[in-house]
């Protein structure tokens, strides 16, 4: 039995290889066959904003001759993988370095010949900016499931804490009772999740798609009924206003991009933080570790399961409820039947892809952040590309990077598993 386990994890991994290395070298023949040869003229990319405190100089590349040469380098990276045995960090390499040269080819190519600049900032800010609702999703995922409680139900907490942060904004004209509402609405929900998951055991991925059932029909329903009639009383938020960080605003490229922005942004940098402390270096982080992967033993040593999954759950509908205030009271302005458009589902990937880890799931969100904000940019640049095509591009990346490069992954060993007291 462990010769043909042997065997069939060694054959698992060669062909996890062998596709690894085909879609290198596929990146590599589309960045050459595609972007080379229907380039013409050269692509100017701009990495200043109009009156910027430091100038950058536009940096101006031959299209077709750059995207030919990141071909070659993504079919070296494919050969690469598929004759040389690599560790993880080096298969990660692989990953980056194919897909950056596709991104560039891509980019050589819709900008070839246009007379405008393509402004590298606004594509860096805006994947920022797309982002911090999928970081904050993400989180609140891995605040669950590392305590072993499945979180589905990501989706319904942004649409309740996007719908509450507006209302209660447009009602007292308070973007910060706004913000403090809209997370109280995820936890609320949380705690919902909370309560039939833990104490009424029931299937945790079953209550978080019905969640989001609910959460987008009472949604749905107060908006046709209250903030249509009553629009600019109780759907007319303002906004936050974006909060330059004195000299570290300034710096060139960096600056724009992450100290220059609304206070939803600065508050992902804190969330990011002590997720990642409190899971990994704390007492506390132990403990929540330790119910997630074994709630008997945990059990046995003094630590409180239910009351530690209970305090998880609800954390994480409080952070979810931040993403979900940054969706009306920091970008768009106003509340939208299902304005969430099935983020919440994105950030359960990005988390899944970060190995149920913060850090990892920021990198994961920044992934799907970049996406979005490329198609946009590619929708300004007209390319010649169908516009649904390009609205689709959020969800493929989130398919490939789930099913094509997450590879193999663990997740907590008591995830979803519901905890009865001996």
């Amino acid at each position: 039995m462990t010769t043909l386990t042997t065997a069939v994890r060694s054959t698992v991994a060669v062909n996890r290889t062998l596709i690894a290395s085909a879609t290198f070298v596929a990146f590599g023949l589309a960045d050459i066959l595609l972007f080379g040869l229907f380039s013409h003229g050269d692509a100017t990319f701009a990495f200043a904003q109009f009156g910027a405190k430091v100038g950058v100089p536009n940096l101006v590349l031959p299209a077709a001759p750059v995207a030919y040469a990141l071909g070659a380098v993504s079919i070296a990276i494919g050969v690469l993988r598929a004759t040389v045995p690599l560790s993880r960090a080096g298969r990660r390499a692989c990953i980056a370095g194919a897909v950056l040269a596709f991104v560039i080819s891509l980019l050589c190519w819709a900008d070839a010949g246009n007379s405008t600049a393509l402004n590298v900032i606004n594509l860096l800010q805006g994947t920022v900016v797309y982002s911090i609702p999928l970081i904050l999703g993400a989180l609140a995922g891995v605040m669950c499931e590392r305590s072993g409680v499945i979180n589905i139900a990501i989706e319904g907490q942004l649409l309740l804490g996007a719908f509450a942060a507006a209302v209660i904004t447009s009602a007292f004209s308070s973007l910060w009772l706004g913000l403090i509402a809209g997370s109280l609405a995820g936890g609320l929900l949380g705690g919902v999740l909370a309560v039939f998951a833990i104490k009424f055991l029931v299937d945790q991925i079953i209550l978080g798609v019905v969640l989001n059932v609910f959460a987008s029909g009472l949604t749905g329903y107060l908006y046709d009924r209250a903030l249509v009639p009553y629009q600019n009383r109780l759907n007319s938020p303002v906004t936050f206003s974006s909060v330059k960080i004195p000299l570290l605003g300034d710096i060139p490229i960096i600056g724009p991009v992450f100290f220059d922005s609304t206070i939803f942004l600065y508050i992902t940098y804190a969330m990011i933080a002590l997720v990642q402390v409190g899971l990994f270096r704390t007492r506390w982080g132990l403990r929540v570790r330790a119910v997630g992967e074994h709630p008997t033993a945990a059990d046995t040593v003094g630590i409180k399961v239910l009351a530690t999954r209970y305090r998880n759950v609800l954390m994480g509908g409080l952070i979810a409820g931040i993403g979900g205030a940054f969706l009306t009271i920091g970008q768009v302005g106003s509340f939208g039947k299902d304005m969430s458009s099935g983020e919440g589902y994105i950030a359960l990937a990005a988390m899944i892809f970060g190995r149920w880890t913060p850090l990892g799931a920021t990198a994961a969100a920044l992934l799907f952040g970049f996406s979005t904000s490329l198609q946009s940019i590619l929708a300004t640049l007209n390319v010649p590309i169908p516009s649904n095509i390009l609205l689709m591009a959020p969800y493929i990346v989130t398919i490939v990077a789930v099913a094509g490069l997450v590879g193999k992954v663990r997740a907590p060993k008591a995830d979803g598993q519901p905890y009865v007291k001996a």
